[in-house]
């Protein structure tokens, strides 16, 4: 996901992609816990999304 698709969408949209983030992430830790996650970069790539979204957010919140 790049930032200039972040910048396009609205709040309540970046709200939503924020929490399925969240989710994705939570699973992506179960399964590493599990020893069921063969890619463990999928972890590093989910941190980085929702840091992105987060920062958008900021943004829209400061103007």
């Amino acid at each position: 996901m790049k930032a200039t698709e972040l910048h396009t969408k609205d709040t309540a949209e970046l709200g939503k992609e924020l929490e399925s983030l969240l989710k994705a992430q939570f699973g992506l830790r179960m399964q590493k816990a599990t020893q069921q996650l063969a890619n463990t970069s999928q972890l590093r790539k989910v941190r980085r999304d929702i840091a992105r979204v987060r920062t958008v957010l900021a943004e829209k919140a400061g103007k």
